[in-house]
C-alpha cells in the first residue's frame, strides 16, 4: 500500500510523523512525503524510510503557485499509484485533497491540526473557514487532533460529525514516553546544557517551547516574568524556539527578551535534543491563544513537569487542571501568581509532574496513535 503525506515544510516531518514512518515501513507500507525543498530531506528519508518529491506549497495564499503545487502533486499520485493521501496543516491539506480528489484517490484523510482563523478577523478569517470546509468536503476522513477542535469543527460546521473522528484521546502522532524521560537522560550532557546557556544550578527555571508569537501568549509571558523577577533574584526564563515575522512580536517585547539578562532564548533547536531544554526548567508554561493538540505540553509532562497552560481550544485537552497542571487567563499578573505558586512548593511541582507523566503515559503513548491510525488505513 503506498502512502502519500502532503506538508508545506521539512521542518513540520519529526512532529508529525517521525517514528510513524518507520513504524508503517517495517509492516510493509510504502511511506511517502511531498513537501518544499529542502536540504535536510535527504537526510530525514534515510533516518524515516520514505520515498519523496519536492513541490513548493506556500504557507500563504498565492493563486498561481497553488494550483502548481496541486499539478505536481496530482502527477506524483498517478506517477507512484498512491493508494492513501494525508494532508497535514490547512495549506498542506488543501493541495492534498485537491490533488487526490482529482486523481480519485479512494482514501483522502485531512488531518487537522488546528483552526488558523480563531485568531483571524474578517475577510481573511472567511477566506480560512472557505479553505477549511473544501479541504474537509473533499477528504472522506477529517481527523481532528484534540476533543476540542472536534467541537469547535462541529459548531463552526467545518464538515459533517459522521466524517470526522478524533485518535484516542488526541494528538496526531503521539509521545514517545521512552525518549522524554527524565531519568533516562545523560546526566553530564544536561549539565553541560546548564553551562552552555549559563543557568547557576538551584536557580528556578520557567520554560517554553515553541515559535516565539503572539498567538503563542509570549507577550504576556514575557511581562509576567519580569513582575516574577521582582519579587524572586533566583528566577530565569527559558525561551526555546525562533521568532517569526509572521504574527511577530510587538518590537517592545523582543526588546525586553534581548535586554534582560534572566531570560535566556535559544533559537532554533533541532527536535532529536529537544528533550534536554525540558530537563533544565522547572515547569513549563504555554499561554497560547490556540492550538490544536501542543505537542509541548505533554512532552513536559512526560519529563514530569508542571503545566501552566490557557483554556484555549487544543490547550484545554492537554492537562488535567489540579493533577497534571493550572489553567491561566492571557492576564500577566495572573499568570506570574500561577507560576509563583509552584516556585514555592515544590512538593506539588513533584506531584503534578508525576501525575502528568502517568496522564501521558496513559492516553497519549505513540503506539495507541498508530495503532489508530492503521485503523484509517485498513477499514
Amino acid at each position: 500500500m503506498n502512502i502519500l503525506h502532503v506538508v508545506n515544510i521539512p521542518f513540520v516531518i519529526p512532529y508529525f510523523l517521525g517514528k510513524q514512518l518507520v513504524f508503517f515501513s517495517d509492516k510493509g507500507y510504502k511511506e511517502h512525503i511531498i513537501c518544499s525543498s529542502s536540504d535536510e530531506l535527504p537526510v530525514m528519508a534515510k533516518k524515516f524510510h520514505f520515498e519523496y518529491g519536492t513541490v513548493e506549497i506556500l504557507r500563504k495564499f498565492s493563486i498561481w503557485k497553488d494550483l502548481k503545487a496541486v499539478k505536481n502533486t496530482f502527477s506524483y499520485i498517478n506517477s507512484r499509484q498512491i493508494d492513501i493521501v494525508t494532508g497535514h496543516t490547512p495549506k498542506g491539506a488543501l493541495v492534498a485533497m485537491l490533488a487526490a480528489y482529482t486523481a480519485r484517490v479512494p482514501k483522502r484523510i485531512y488531518f487537522r491540526h488546528g483552526l488558523v482563523y480563531e485568531t483571524s478577523h474578517g475577510m481573511k478569517r472567511k477566506l480560512l473557514i472557505a479553505m477549511d470546509r473544501l479541504a474537509a468536503w473533499m477528504a472522506t476522513k477529517v481527523v481532528c487532533v484534540s476533543p476540542s477542535v472536534y467541537k469547535r469543527s462541529i459548531e463552526d460546521r467545518l464538515n459533517s460529525t459522521l466524517k470526522q473522528i478524533v485518535l484516542s484521546k488526541g494528538t496526531c502522532n503521539g509521545i514517545d514516553v521512552g525518549r522524554f524521560c527524565k531519568d533516562t537522560l545523560n546526566a553530564e550532557k544536561v549539565c553541560s546544557l546548564r553551562k552552555q546557556y549559563d543557568i547557576p544550578c538551584g536557580c528556578f527555571v520557567v520554560g517554553f517551547t515553541g515559535r516565539l508569537v503572539r498567538d503563542k501568549g509570549i507577550v504576556e509571558l514575557v511581562r509576567a516574568f519580569r513582575i516574577l523577577q521582582e519579587k524572586h533574584s533566583d528566577v530565569v526564563m527559558l525561551l526555546v524556539g525562533m521568532y517569526e515575522e509572521r504574527d511577530a512580536l510587538p518590537s517592545d517585547v523582543i526588546e525586553m527578551i534581548k535586554n534582560n539578562s534572566k531570560i535566556i532564548n535559544t533559537g532554533y533547536v533541532p527536535n532529536a535534543e529537544i528533550e534536554y531544554y525540558y530537563a533544565l526548567m522547572d515547569v513549563f508554561v504555554l499561554p497560547s491563544y490556540r492550538e490544536g493538540f501542543p505537542t509541548s505540553v505533554l512532552e513536559a509532562s512526560a519529563m514530569e513537569l508542571p503545566v501552566v497552560t490557557t483554556r484555549e481550544t487544543g490547550c484545554i485537552d492537554s492537562i488535567v487542571e489540579g493533577k497534571t497542571g493550572l489553567f491561566v487567563e492571557h492576564d500577566e499578573r495572573e499568570m506570574a501568581s500561577v507560576i509563583d505558586f509552584f516556585y514555592n512548593n515544590e512538593n506539588m511541582r513533584r506531584l503534578l509532574g508525576s501525575n502528568g507523566r502517568r496522564f501521558v503515559a496513559d492516553n497519549f503513548k505513540e503506539s495507541i496513535i498508530w495503532e489508530e491510525i492503521e485503523k484509517l488505513y485498513t477499514n
